[in-house]
Order: C-alpha cells, then structure tokens, then sequence
C-alpha cells in the first residue's frame, strides 16, 4: 500500500515583547520606521524575554500541532527541530522538546540548514513517514535569534525576530499531503552570512567576544542577489516535480525575510502578490520558524482549505534553499477549549515524567555507589 505523508496538525508560539522600528530609532541615528519599512518591509519583529528560549517556544508550538487532532505525545516517533539558535551544541534542543512534551516513544534531532530548515526538516520526516520507519512526527522550526545579533549593528538588527512553528506529520493512505521537494546548497557562499566564532573551527576566547564574533555577521547586498535569484526558480522546480502547474496553486508561504525579496519571487514568477502569505510586517525574519508561522496564520485567515496545493519555499545561510509542493487533503480541523486543557494536562504530565525519571537516575546512582562501597 502507497503510504502517503500529510501534515494533520499546526501550531506557532511567539514572544509577547514586541520591538517595534520606533524602539530601534532610539538605538540608531540613521535608521528611522520609514527607512527600514522601505527596505524590509518590516515594522515589528518579538522579542524573547529571559524565561523564554528556543525549547520553550518550540514546546508551546508543538503542543498546538496536536491539538485540534486525536494524537498524543507519546503517538509521536520522531522530533525534528529545525533551528540556527539551539539551547546548547549538546543536548539537541529536539530532546528537551521531546522531554517537555511527554514524546516517551520518539527520537529527537537537531537539522541546521538556516532559514531553510524547516523545509529540510519536512522532508526528512516526510520521507520516513513513506518509507513506513514511522507512522507520526513532529517537526519545529524555532528561533531565539535575538540573542545573537549585535544591536550596534544596524544592517542585522533591524531583521531578526525570536518565535516558532510546528507541524504535524502523519502517514495514511490517502493521496496528497507533501507532493514534491528540492533542497539545494551552495557551500561556496557561507562567508555571506554566518555566526563565525563558538564552533570548533574557532572556539570562544576572550578575543571573539571582545570582536563580536559570536554575533551575525551579513553581506546583506549578496544575499540580496543571491535570494530574488532562487526562490523563483525553487518554486517552479517544486510544482514542475509534483506534476502541477502554478495556476494549480492556491498559495505561496515564503521565508518571511524581507518583502523585496517575496515581491522579486512574485514578478519573477508573474504572480500578484495576493497568491503570497506576507507577514513580514508584523513578525521581521524568524528563521526556520517563519514559514509555519505564516501558514499558521494564512489558516486562520481562511486563505488555506482542504484540497488547495501549497508551495513553501525558502532560502538561507549556506547557503541553502528549497521548496516544497503540498496537498492540504485532510479534513479542516477545529480546536476545542477541551483541546488546549488537553494540551495543558499533557504539558502537566510531561513535567511529573521528567522529574521522576531525574529523580530515578539519582536513586540508581545512590544504590550503584553503596553497592560499589560494600564490595570494597
């Protein structure tokens, strides 16, 4: 039997904070709302406060992927956290979801693609809900980028905003669900955008926090070219797989990083701008949690309805770009009051989980000691 893979479930988390472009006229001298409006399209982005991170928005997202649908946390068998801000190198943000949630049954991992991530992450749990390895996943995209971009620089800061978004993904055997994707990379541009100091090619010192090494650094004009030249060309490689046609689709869910850029993609596709889902505005760039975002909120906006085919497309530091060609063929869901009681006895239950299995791991070391004791 073709087993096919449908995304059932969607949920995003944003900060309360906004910073609005009048909050940055206070930083920068040079750069007022209508300057960055006219640049970027942007007007405000959220910021994380310090309780927030990027497992707990993650958390929160993912938590409203399941609800509105009839699968628990411990029905997922795979995490996916797309994300350029982890928690930490180790442990994998995925595995502090994976706890917060309750997940007991799913393997968690990180993918690092940048702001591609999230199409990246959909299709490797696309493709292992195919295969049949899996029956159920949950990926997120889910950024804190705030916290690494230097608010005295004034090309990046005007940008980036913190938030996250999830989907569900489930096997079944009717058709539609995810048609197509392409993933490309170009390894040759990676100075073009990048956070250069923190890994092993040149580990923390006191000279790259002095330098600002640990912030993001951008060739904003290059990558400027490079994405009005390929979020184009990725959407017809995506519709061209998936045997449809662009008059075949409903809507376009871009990366959310600059509205020059989704306005290049509309011309050089011949498509008005409406056929595009644009929050941008409202939310600046978020990374890999931008497209979930925007989807989430083209749902509920009515702009998305079982049947209608999908295109998500995307680019970033790489460099790296993609697309996606969807089918939303299952039926509307509606989420309950009794759905988000759901989600919080299920947040509930995650926490008492993990605090036994913690507490567990200190027994066992306290018996492993006095036994070791005893011997001697």
């Amino acid at each position: 039997m073709t087993r096919y893979a449908h995304i059932t479930g969607w949920g995003m988390a944003v900060p309360e904070r906004v910073l609005t472009n009048h909050d940055l006229e206070q930083i920068f001298d040079d750069a007022d709302d209508e300057w960055i409006v006219s640049r970027t399209g942007i007007r405000e982005r959220r910021i994380a406060d310090k309780s927030e991170t990027t497992a707990t928005l993650g958390t929160q997202a993912a938590l409203r992927a399941l609800q509105g649908t009839d699968v628990k946390a411990s029905d997922i068998d795979l995490i996916i956290v797309a994300t350029s801000s982890p928690e930490h190198i180790f442990p994998a943000t995925a595995s502090l979801v994976q706890d917060n949630i309750g997940a007991s049954q799913a393997g968690a991992f990180d993918l690092s693609a940048a702001c591609t991530g999230f199409i990246f992450a959909l299709n490797m749990a696309a493709q292992a809900v195919r295969s049949g390895n899996i029956d159920k996943a949950l990926v997120v995209g889910s950024e804190t980028l705030s916290r690494f971009v230097n608010y005295e620089d004034r090309n990046t800061s005007i940008l980036f905003g913190d938030g996250a978004g999830a989907f569900l993904v489930e096997g079944r055997p009717e058709p539609g669900g995810v048609l197509s994707c392409i993933m490309r990379s170009d390894g040759s541009g990676g100075d073009l955008l990048s956070i250069p100091a923190g890994g092993s090619f040149m580990p923390t010192t006191p000279e790259t926090v002095a330098t600002s090494m640990h912030f993001m650094q951008m060739n904003g004009r290059e990558v400027f070219r490079f994405a009005t030249r390929v979020m184009a060309a990725a959407t017809r490689d995506a519709v061209d797989d998936a045997g449809i046609s662009l008059d075949d689709v409903s809507l376009i869910v871009p990366h959310q990083a600059n509205s020059r850029i989704i306005e290049a993609a509309a011309r050089g596709l011949k498509l008005p701008l409406e056929r595009f889902a644009i929050n941008v505005d409202r939310y600046g760039n978020t990374s890999t949690a931008s497209i979930p975002i925007a989807f989430c909120e083209a749902w509920d906006q009515g702009r998305i309805r079982t049947g209608d085919n999908l295109v998500l497309v995307g680019f970033g530091a790489g460099l790296t770009w993609g697309a996606m060609a969807l089918q939303m063929s299952m039926p509307e869901r509606i989420v309950e009051p009794a759905d988000r009681r759901r989600s919080r006895r299920m947040r509930s239950w995650a926490r008492a989980r993990s605090a036994s299995r913690r507490l567990g791991r200190r027994v066992e070391a306290l018996i492993f000691r006095a036994n070791a004791r005893s011997k001697k």
